[in-house]
């Protein structure tokens, strides 16, 4: 991995998905420069409260990038999903803004079977259009790619070119998982030159290890290092450097620090 340092020097930015609570105080009982949590119940549509901490990052030296919600489905040509996904989309880009939030991130989405993935793609461009008449998003949104499905908008680096025609020009954000890319079968020795290829820029990425093999479309992550993940961690480590992008590992809390204390190694 030294000829790797060698060849990117600069030093990583790197953090992990924490509890909501108490981000400050579980960052620092992982070594994490940053860290990124959700705002409310990531399985439901409630608007977030201003975060309790919300003064305090900026004093901690802690960069914070917020998740939204699982459930937003931006791309959906359901009219109950869709409208409810950009209402609380910009409830959480608010928030994060509030918090001081350097982007937040969010799943591609996806159209129902048989749906034409253009209205979908179409879809997330409406939502970027909107907000620009508005003057942008407070806080950078950083779509990210997904590991399975149909119909998805970001889990094919076709289909993700395709989404980038619609967004690139709103100054839309990207944030790579591993995982998610090795469940949908990229190759990830060759990840960030395809990824920057389409859409110019890798904003954030989300390290973590698959507890699964490649292509198989599940979303199951491990820890970076540790034994139970399928992708090398060295493979992994090449991804962060190359990507010159914040890392937050989404993985096992126990072996968070491990995680974070390997990637510092590089």
């Amino acid at each position: 991995m030294n000829a790797i340092a060698d060849r990117y020097p600069l030093r990583m930015l790197i953090g992990a998905h924490v509890r909501d609570d108490d981000p400050i105080t579980a960052a620092r009982d992982v070594g994490a420069d940053a860290v990124q949590f959700f705002l409310a119940d990531p399985q439901g549509w409630k608007k977030p409260q201003r975060h309790p901490q919300a003064d305090e990052f900026g004093q901690s030296g802690i960069t914070v990038f917020i998740h939204s919600p699982y459930v937003l489905n931006v791309a959906s040509l359901n009219n109950r999903i869709r409208i409810p996904s950009r209402k609380t989309l910009a409830q959480h880009v608010s928030a994060a803004a509030e918090v001081g939030a350097r982007g937040i991130v969010v799943h591609g989405g996806h159209v129902r079977k048989g749906e034409d993935t253009g209205e979908g793609l179409a879809n997330w461009r409406k939502l970027f259009e909107r907000q620009a008449e508005q003057g942008g998003f407070e806080v950078p949104v950083l779509i990210e790619n997904t590991a399975g499905g149909d119909g998805a908008m970001a889990k094919d680096l076709d289909m993700l070119a395709r989404l980038w025609d619609e967004v690139g020009s709103f100054d839309a954000g990207f944030c790579l998982d591993t995982c998610h890319a090795w469940a949908a079968g990229w190759d990830l020795s060759d990840v960030v030159s395809k990824v920057k290829a389409i859409t110019g820029r890798i904003d954030l990425v989300h390290l973590n290890n698959s507890r699964d093999e490649a292509g198989s479309q599940r979303d199951r992550h491990a820890n970076v290092v540790g034994g139970e993940g399928t992708i090398p961690a060295e493979l992994l480590g090449a991804v962060a450097v190359e990507a010159g992008a914040p890392v937050i590992v989404e993985t096992p809390p126990g072996g968070q620090a491990a995680d974070i204390e390997f990637l510092r190694g590089l």
